[in-house]
């Protein structure tokens, strides 16, 4: 698998700990000391470690819009919606992701989850 996800302090541990048993590489914003600043500054973490955000929080979908907006390249955004995905289906559906999508194809890129 290629891609690498950086997990928003929201996302909930099970989704993490899933997906690190299946070989996905995880990298959560808590692990990175980043859980506690402004959702711009987490955003902003990730591209600058070339990962691709997961959450479950609408503030980050504002982000990455107003970055392709300005043309700014990051590496992709998967959005989950919080009351629209269960664990086991976030688990399937980003393990998929992370599967079939190279990094390159998934630059500046939003996902909508469930699939």
């Amino acid at each position: 698998m290629s891609l690498r996800f950086y997990m928003d302090h929201n996302v909930v541990g099970a989704i993490t700990t899933g997906l690190r048993a299946r070989g996905v590489d995880c990298l959560t914003a808590r692990e990175d000391g980043a859980d506690t600043v402004a959702d711009e500054l987490v955003f902003q973490r990730a591209v600058d470690l070339d990962r691709v955000v997961f959450t479950e929080d609408v503030d980050f979908f504002a982000i990455a819009s107003h970055w392709i907006k300005e043309g700014r390249p990051f590496p992709g955004l998967v959005f989950g919606a919080q009351m629209g995905i269960t664990i086991g289906q976030a688990l399937f559906d980003l393990e998929l992701v992370a599967e079939v999508f190279q990094s390159e194809e998934m630059r500046s890129q939003i996902i909508w989850l469930p699939i």
